[in-house]
């Protein structure tokens, strides 16, 4: 019995990609460690973390269930666990279910705002696996759902979320809703002839990865862009800045790995250099507050 269920536990985890957690997390800290202007309490620290880790779980888990269809037909997905039978639908419920309640109680103990927000959460983890099958926006949907992550944690820490005040939370949804975009676009060049058999809307596959990659630059030119804003407006120091010149060399090497006719090397683009560059602005972002 321990054994099936270290196997199960094994197979989701496996299924949701929970180690690619690593360059989610760090936006949700830039937030807390924003709002905090500097170290927040532990607790705080903690539940953020856990809220995290629990929305990432909750949402990966919906996608794999709501594509396990597409996945099937699709050579690159159809070894997922879900696919294989090393793990039933009924055991990723369960673990939808677990995480939702672990949502909620994080939410909770986080505050008043991050409760009343939890039903906009909840809404976008679960209905962006559907935004493909009728938009060309769902690249910057799942920008916008990842995003939720810092604005969730800096309400955590401010209890507020109003403009002109809370305007750093702002740019910074904004900067990681591109980012995010930027690499689902090149991402989905991996499935076009998938998706344009399934009519899916995805931009590579209805206009080709060339407008795919153009789109990809600008979005993470954006990126760049309201990062450096976030600086300026919350009054961070040279730290930060340099956070913000690295991570925008990073984001150009990435696209110097791709090219519309060789993807080859798009795992190295998509999950190491993005695992650097939220590491690099996590640095900056907690060295700088704290020499304020």
């Amino acid at each position: 019995m321990r054994s099936a269920l270290l196997h199960r536990l094994r197979a989701f985890l496996e299924l949701i990609k929970f180690e690619h957690t690593i360059f989610a997390l760090p936006f949700a800290y830039l937030g807390m460690l924003l709002a905090a202007r500097g170290w927040p309490r532990w607790d705080q620290f903690l539940w953020i973390t856990l809220a995290m880790a629990a929305a990432r779980t909750l949402g990966m888990s919906a996608n794999r269930l709501a594509d396990r269809w597409i996945d099937a037909r699709n050579p690159r997905t159809s070894s997922r666990p879900l696919l294989t039978g090393a793990i039933t639908p009924g055991t990723v419920w369960g673990g939808m279910a677990i995480s939702a309640l672990t949502l909620a109680a994080a939410a909770a103990a986080l505050g008043p705002l991050p409760f009343r927000l939890l039903p906009g959460a909840y809404l976008f983890l679960l209905a962006y696996p559907f935004t493909k099958r009728f938009t060309w926006l769902s690249h910057w949907i799942l920008g916008a759902t990842d995003a939720l992550a810092p604005l969730g944690a800096w309400a955590a820490i401010r209890g507020t979320l109003t403009v002109p005040g809370d305007t750093p939370a702002w740019l910074l949804f904004l900067g990681v809703t591109f980012w995010i975009a930027g690499f689902d676009l090149i991402y989905a060049c991996q499935d076009i002839e998938v998706d344009r058999r399934d009519g899916l809307y995805s931009i590579p596959a209805q206009f080709g990865p060339k407008a795919a990659l153009r789109l990809s630059a600008v979005s993470h030119a954006l990126t760049t862009v309201l990062l450096a804003l976030v600086g300026l407006v919350a009054g961070l120091n040279f730290v930060f800045a340099i956070g913000v010149l690295a991570a925008g060399g990073l984001l150009a090497y990435e696209h110097a790995l791709v090219h519309p006719d060789d993807f080859s090397r798009l795992d190295t683009a998509f999950f190491n250099i993005n695992s650097v560059i939220s590491l690099t602005l996590f640095a900056a972002t907690l060295l700088s507050v704290l020499m304020v």
